[in-house]
């Protein structure tokens, strides 16, 4: 379920990481793995209420590995429920690496 690397949107350098940039980040991920609109998928809504799967969210958590250089628990879709969770949560893990997104 990965998404090609042309339609990735995280490999800019010079992006700084925010709750914001995740969130968006993550939501069109979702979207993709869900047949929905980004918009569709609200930052407080538990991922699990829209119907993402253990298969979706495996598949999440190697492109968040792939795409921002993170190795990630396979539960932290689990781990950090919402978008807004788990933007959060790869903030701090970005911010603890020192880095921009890459």
């Amino acid at each position: 379920m990965s998404v090609p690397a042309t339609d990735r949107t995280a490999n800019n350098e010079h992006t700084a990481h925010t709750v914001e940039s995740l969130s968006s980040w993550l939501a069109d991920r979702i979207a993709l793995y869900l047949k929905r609109t980004p918009t569709e998928i609200s930052p407080t809504v538990p991922l699990a209420e829209y119907g993402l799967d253990s298969v979706a969210a495996l598949s999440l958590c190697g492109d968040i590995e792939e795409d921002f250089d993170l190795v990630l628990e396979p539960t932290v879709a689990w781990d950090y429920p919402t978008v807004e969770a788990l933007a959060g949560h790869l903030v701090e893990e970005l911010r603890a690496m020192g880095g921009e997104i890459r």
